[in-house]
């Protein structure tokens, strides 16, 4: 296909290009809790200002698609998650320091968590729904029981980056701007500590087999954990690291690759068994330029990064989201682009749908748009938010779209599938 040259079936919305279509061949028990926390170690190791929402919340809002708008905050909403085992719960946590609980039918608030001392940046359901934990940038971080809507636990760290629950037990694994990484126990606090370098700890997930965790840091490095003993297993730096901040990290369905994110523009394929890094993920070359390595500790909200890396569940193919509104979709047998997308708004974050090549990316001017990465076509839009999507999630029948904005409401959108 020439350069500039548009499948007739392509329909694009205003504002999108189609920078490149390559047609895809369709055809190519975890560590539980009692045994993670053995040996535990007893380790005791305010923002003031406001927002700022894109265009200074007054992007003006074409239509409304949403079924439902959820209104109960006062400030931006930083974060969402849906409840695994019915997927008919939300929680949301914002910089009004509070988070709730709420019903996605009908937006009836079941529970409200108060008592936070900053902007709630962490919000989610355990694996069996039955606990929340929610987590603000000052360090306080609660867990609560649904069914009897009380706290059951809190505990404080140093600023807070981010924290999220182990995949089958109540354990929960933090990271810190200071660098160390905590897991406790819930409710019992039981407590291990992993050190960092000094530098903060800016994403990390536990691996699906429940022993393992994979942590990103602002100096570009990656470490592998052993949960159980404590120990590094794996140290990735240098030529082999990132040349700048990680942002983000996602894991494979089987643990058996880690793919990382970086303000230097890069993605990267690590092997986490061997510690081994077995591809790089390059930006392409038109678009635009990232920040020079020597600029990697003063990085402007302007610059170039990539915000948002996944695996796709049915095909061997990975999606990076940049900053400046780049998409792209690289196979990974061969390490070649199949699909490159230009946005008018940088990308925040990208989901795949559990059982197809249906990507989902949340941008900065305030839509969710709907990809098959079959065709390269966009098959749908989500408007209706008056300021940038800072969070999303697809439920599992992939029928509903919950999405968190800065102009401080979540909305629900029902997706109408007219092929399935």
């Amino acid at each position: 296909m020439e350069e500039g040259e548009l499948s007739p079936q392509l329909e694009l919305h205003q504002g999108e290009e189609i920078v490149e279509v390559i047609e895809l061949n369709p055809n190519q028990q975890p560590q539980e809790e009692d045994d993670l926390l053995n040996d535990v170690e007893e380790d005791d190791d305010d923002d003031d200002g406001e927002w700022e929402t894109e265009d200074d919340e007054n992007m003006e809002v074409v239509r409304d698609d949403s079924d439902l708008t959820f209104s109960r905050h006062t400030k931006a909403v930083f974060c969402l998650s849906l409840d695994p085992k019915s997927n008919s719960l939300a929680v949301t946590g914002g910089e009004d320091d509070t988070a709730f609980v709420w019903r996605l039918a009908d937006g009836e608030v079941l529970l409200e968590c108060t008592g936070h001392k900053d902007s709630v940046i962490s919000a989610s359901f355990s694996h069996d729904s039955a606990l929340v934990v929610t987590g603000d940038m000052s360090g306080l971080i609660k867990v609560w029981k649904v069914e009897t809507k009380e706290e059951i636990w809190s505990f404080e760290v140093g600023d807070l980056q981010w924290v999220e629950w182990h995949p089958c037990a109540h354990v929960l694994l933090a990271g810190t701007d200071e660098g160390s990484c905590w897991m406790w126990k819930i409710p019992s606090g039981e407590c291990k500590t992993f050190s960092g370098s000094g530098c903060q700890a800016t994403c990390g997930k536990i691996l699906p087999d429940g022993y393992r965790a994979v942590i990103g840091y602002e100096d570009g490095t990656v470490r592998i954990w052993d949960l159980k003993q404590g120990l590094q297993l794996h140290l990735v730096k240098g030529e082999d690291g990132h040349q700048g901040p990680l942002t983000c990290l996602s894991v494979n369905d089987t643990g058996s690759l880690v793919l990382t994110g970086s303000v230097d523009c890069t993605a990267k394929l690590l092997n986490p068994l061997t510690g081994k890094v077995v591809a790089v993920f390059s930006v392409p070359n038109d678009t635009k330029e990232c920040v020079d390595k020597e600029q990697m500790e003063d990085t402007e909200s302007s610059s170039n990064s990539v915000e948002s890396v996944g695996f796709c569940r049915v095909l061997p193919l990975v999606a990076v989201g940049f900053l400046d509104g780049t998409m792209v979709i690289w196979d990974i047998p061969s390490q070649t682009v199949r699909h490159k997308w230009q946005l008018q708004a940088g990308i925040v974050q990208l989901l795949w749908e559990d059982h197809s090549a249906i990507i989902y990316t949340g941008s900065l001017d305030g839509a969710v748009r709907i990809w098959d990465a079959r065709s390269g076509r966009m098959e749908g839009e989500c408007c209706g938010h008056a300021a940038e999507i800072l969070d999303f999630m697809v439920n599992k029948e992939a029928s509903m779209v919950v999405t968190a904005s800065g102009d401080r409401t979540a909305k629900v959108f029902y997706l109408q599938w007219p092929d399935r």
